[in-house]
């Protein structure tokens, strides 16, 4: 946990938050801030032309250290693309079948996620299947979903609250797909970004007041998409969503029924320990069968 000052609204300054403006860098609440990929607005600047935005001048503010501002960078989610893209092509260089759409080899079997191999010692799989990927189209997709979802909810959420959300998020995930299919191999990082889309909804609900807005529209599409097709795993969509929701829940600061994000604290370190431990109590008791 950080243990720097906390901040307030300049607007409202009995709110605790964690957003600032990428204009201006002051601190806003939800309720101040305009959510947008292209960064977090506060009223002065929401709408306005960068040249105009440029010419207002507020009193500077002292940056709390250790919090993410939304300054349209996002190192975490660019870290876990590489990451994810350089697994996909050692498995493709292992593969015995050749081809950049045809990955294997040891790495991927050592990775993948199984129930009988998770329950003969492999429950590192829960986390390792994440980064793997089948095809060249199947991480094409994820990575662009992570890049243009992941983005925004870093700048919202800061990077160690992100680098949480989406491991443990991808933890229920592989939770959903082991309940779903146990003898089924399967792979990839939808679990995690449906955790992100999950925390999305959370976000702009807070912002807008509902919950019917552009996160909840893409994942009604991908669920669609996720029970129209074979060889998709809904349980892990399904998983990862709702490890995302509770996640981000557990994060807020809850004052007067409204959800305010500052600094992280207990409820939400214990809020990640729950969804993780909860996630892999059910892969246990799912596969246990198979010792």
């Amino acid at each position: 946990m950080s243990t720097a000052e906390p901040r307030y609204c300049y607007r409202h300054p009995d709110r605790e938050t964690g957003l600032s403006c990428s204009e201006c860098g002051r601190p806003i609440c939800a309720d101040c801030a305009t959510f947008a990929p292209v960064g977090i607005r506060c009223p002065d600047h929401a709408g306005v032309r960068r040249s105009t935005a440029a010419r207002i001048r507020p009193r500077p503010v002292r940056r709390a250290p250790g919090v993410a501002l939304a300054s349209g960078r996002a190192p975490v989610t660019r870290a876990l693309i590489v990451a994810n893209i350089v697994i996909y092509l050692v498995t493709v260089v292992q593969s015995p079948v050749g081809g950049l759409n045809n990955p294997g080899g040891s790495l991927y079997v050592h990775w993948l996620l199984y129930g009988p191999f998770v329950v003969h010692g492999g429950w590192y799989r829960l986390v390792t299947a994440m980064f793997l990927h089948g095809f060249l189209l199947h991480i094409l997709f994820n990575m662009v979903a992570l890049w243009f979802i992941g983005t925004p909810v870093e700048q919202y959420l800061g990077h160690t609250r992100f680098v949480g959300l989406y491991f443990v998020s991808g933890l229920a995930g592989s939770a959903g797909a082991l309940l779903q299919a146990p003898l089924t191999p399967t792979v990839g990082a939808s679990g995690a970004i449906f955790g992100i889309l999950g925390a999305m909804m959370i976000i702009e609900w807070q912002v807008t007041g509902r919950l019917a807005g552009q996160a909840m529209t893409w994942i009604v599409i991908n669920l669609i998409i996720s029970f129209s097709f074979s060889g998709i795993s809904w349980g892990g969509h399904i998983g990862g969503l709702i490890g995302g929701i509770l996640v981000m829940l557990g994060y807020a600061h809850w004052r007067e029924g409204r959800a305010q994000y500052g600094q992280i604290a207990v409820p939400g370190v214990l809020g990640l320990i729950v969804v993780a431990a909860g996630s892999v109590a059910i892969a246990y008791f799912r596969v246990r069968g198979y010792g």
